[in-house]
């Protein structure tokens, strides 16, 4: 991924219509909303609009599902059916992966959300998210764990199987093929 944070032009028109497109073909995530109004907002923010095409490199699929109205920012989810393919096989954050001795994984959860510059969703948006459609039926993904829960080592992550989220805890160094994480983006 490109450590430039501007998009070209081009690029720009290209993930905005990527955006439009996935905003009309999903409308029952968004009923409320004006797509005129949030390409607006897109336009004006485009230190947000290079946020939204790492989310849309790395497979995430975002979408906007929310307007929170005292502060005007809508709220952009990865909505991909399954975990996002360009952030799997991490573990959840730096300590977990300067603890692992062998088989260290190429980065972690925590330091490439920064770094893509989205939040980690917590069990509340996932489980949220998952009211909208049906997510990580196959897959897993990493969400905020509790500071007590990371003190002792653990992290937790959530999936969606037999029509129920399930939250589960592994340990905060363990990564798999099957899991990743999805990112929230306030524009």
């Amino acid at each position: 991924m490109s450590i430039e944070k501007e998009l070209s032009q081009e690029r720009t028109t290209e993930l905005i219509t990527i955006l439009k497109n996935r905003f009309d073909k999903n409308m029952q995530r968004h009923q409320e909303l004006k797509w005129q109004d949030i390409e607006t907002r897109l336009r004006l923010n485009q230190h947000k609009l290079w946020s939204l095409n790492a989310m849309e490199e790395t497979g995430g699929e975002p979408d906007v599902i929310f307007l929170n109205k005292k502060t005007g920012e809508y709220h952009f989810i990865d909505c991909s059916a399954e975990s996002p393919k360009g952030r799997r096989s991490l573990c959840y954050d730096r300590a977990a992966l300067d603890a692992r001795k062998d088989n260290k994984p190429e980065n972690n959860v925590i330091d490439l959300a920064a770094e893509i510059g989205i939040e980690l969703l917590t069990e509340k948006q996932y489980r949220d998210l998952q009211k909208l459609g049906k997510f990580d039926e196959k897959t897993s993904s990493w969400i905020t764990t509790p500071d007590n829960i990371r003190k002792l080592g653990g992290a937790l992550f959530a999936d969606f199987r037999y029509d129920t989220v399930f939250v589960y805890h592994n340990g905060a160094q363990s990564y798999y093929a099957a899991r990743a994480f999805r990112g929230l983006l306030c524009i």
